[in-house]
């Protein structure tokens, strides 16, 4: 018989070890050594007088009676989690949490969100950057935007926009002795790559853009190589070559001057594709959420695509 219920430290542990069903994945998602992990389970097996996880050299499996505690960890954690997510709102109505994929925030939403403070008086916005899966029964979020197919079952989805692709650099890239008057003289600059694929679909490159521009032969990987967006638009903003821009990242620094477009031709991104607005039905009615769903719908119909 247990006599006491386990610490609150062992059961988040035990609920992320059982998901993950691996201890190092838990560990990096609560920021602990998977050591911490390891003796958190044992603990809990201990107090609970069952075997919790079987193990072998290659993989990890929960127990029958793990996958009992499993649920019931899983719906008490949950539950508790919306009981702290409420009294977070009653206390402070005027406070949200954004959880935001790292390119978006840094050239979109940050530079733009002064506009919903000014909007909103008295707002107390807290930004996350993240680009994990957010699951709002665990995490104290109430919106999140997120890049891709917005399959997110059992949540309020909204479509912000869907991207076109293009070459962009700096003005003062074309100060030098190069010319760029055609897309073959692509050939003479350093292209800088975005290698993005995932979900099932393939993002526009440079091989795609050179072949519908007519330029058959070009078949380089050259150049600086990135996996968001921001740095690689930050990398042609610095002068360090040639990007292919997302409409929607790169506008603001188009309209500023900080990049050109040297060439009109454009490729569409996947159309399934795009950044999303998620957050959970049961918060749409919130005066905050709905008042920053109706602030993104503005500011992203205002972006030229």
């Amino acid at each position: 018989m247990i006599r006491h219920i386990p610490g609150l430290q062992a059961l988040k542990a035990f609920d992320a070890a059982a998901r993950h069903l691996n201890f190092t994945r838990a560990a990096q998602e609560l920021n602990v050594t998977p050591a911490a992990i390891s003796h958190q389970i044992k603990e809990l097996e201990e107090q609970t007088g069952v075997s919790l996880f079987t193990r072998t050299s290659r993989s990890m499996d929960l127990t029958r009676e793990g996958k009992v505690l499993q649920t019931a960890v899983s719906e008490a954690l949950a539950g508790l989690n919306k009981a702290l997510q409420r009294i977070r709102q009653l206390e402070n109505p005027s406070q949200l949490k954004v959880s935001t994929s790292p390119s978006i925030a840094a050239k979109w939403l940050v530079p733009r969100l002064d506009r919903f403070l000014a909007s909103v008086p008295g707002s107390d916005v807290r930004i996350d950057v993240s680009s994990t899966t957010v699951d709002f029964d665990r995490d104290d979020t109430d919106i999140a935007i997120r890049f891709g197919k917005g399959d997110y079952p059992g949540l309020h989805v909204e479509k912000m926009f869907q991207d076109t692709m293009f070459p962009v650099c700096s003005p003062d890239l074309l100060k030098g002795r190069k010319p760029l008057r055609e897309p073959r003289d692509l050939l003479n600059y350093p292209l800088i790559h975005l290698d993005w694929e995932g979900q099932g679909a393939v993002w526009p490159d440079w091989r795609m853009w050179m072949q519908a521009a007519g330029v058959n032969d070009f078949i380089g990987t050259r150049g600086m190589h990135f996996s968001h967006s921001s740095l690689a638009l930050q990398a042609a903003i610095d002068g360090h070559g040639v990007a292919l821009g997302d409409s929607s990242l790169s506008a603001d620094d188009l309209a500023a001057g900080r990049l050109i477009k040297p060439f009109e031709l454009s490729l569409k991104s996947p159309p399934e594709f795009g950044y999303y607005l998620v957050y959970p039905k049961d918060s749409a009615s919130r005066p905050m959420v709905k008042a920053f769903r109706e602030w993104i719908a503005a500011e992203a119909a205002a972006t030229p695509h």
